[in-house]
């Protein structure tokens, strides 16, 4: 068994620690698993929140733990023997305008694909994307399921500053940035839909399980 085919477990600090699952393919029946256990993990004694992320779970706890070993062995037995969490979410479909001032690198995405302008929108906007994770910032999700023919690499210098909205690849995944920052992905449109307020019950607009659809409203040249 080589290394990428075994869970991982570290410890973040003094009350964290962090379970990968094996493997580099993100695939939606590895999140589903990951979903499973950080369902199960929230309900244990020790643990404060279980967060799932890209092919790996943090479990916040609320004290140091006293049998480091027994957790990271529990992790990896239920992880072998946990059964994959289906979630039916609902599907958002997404406007966006896709080059233009609001797609800066889509120029980038054409040089390093080969492909049009138009063969990239059209097989961007295709698929249902389902929403594996939240994270990097409030209401920020990681999507599975783009067609690995636009896969690009991410920016080797990142930009300082994207709006919210900024629909962009980085490698083989795609995402809708939740409100302005930095980014090294590259930005090949944008949408008007907001992903993330504070002022609602539930602040996030998206949960894992759901999915987004691109709609393609405009293309610019």
């Amino acid at each position: 068994m080589t290394t990428n085919d075994a869970p991982a477990f570290s410890v973040l600090g003094t009350t964290a620690v962090l379970f990968e699952a094996p493997g580099r393919e993100m695939t939606l029946a590895t999140q589903q698993r990951i979903w499973s256990l950080a369902h199960e993990a929230q309900e244990w004694p020790e643990v404060r929140e279980a967060v799932p992320g890209m092919n790996n779970l943090m479990l916040a706890l609320a004290r140091p733990p006293r049998d480091l070993a027994g957790l990271r062995d529990r992790m990896l037995e239920r992880w072998e023997s946990v059964a994959p969490m289906t979630r039916e979410g609902r599907v958002v479909d997404l406007p966006v305008v896709y080059g233009g001032d609001g797609g800066p690198h889509m120029a980038d995405v054409v040089a390093h694909t080969g492909l049009g302008v138009d063969d990239i929108v059209d097989l961007h906007s295709t698929p249902v994307y389902p929403v594996y994770a939240l994270g990097s910032h409030p209401g920020y999700c990681y999507l599975g399921g783009m067609d690995a023919r636009i896969a690009t690499p991410r920016r080797k210098v990142p930009v300082l500053s994207i709006p919210g909205g900024a629909v962009s690849i980085g490698g083989f995944q795609t995402g809708v940035s939740g409100s302005a920052g930095p980014s090294g992905w590259n930005t090949i449109g944008s949408t008007r839909m907001c992903f993330f307020d504070p002022s609602q019950e539930v602040p996030a607009l998206l949960q894992p399980g759901d999915a987004i659809r691109f709609r393609v409203e405009k293309v610019i040249r």
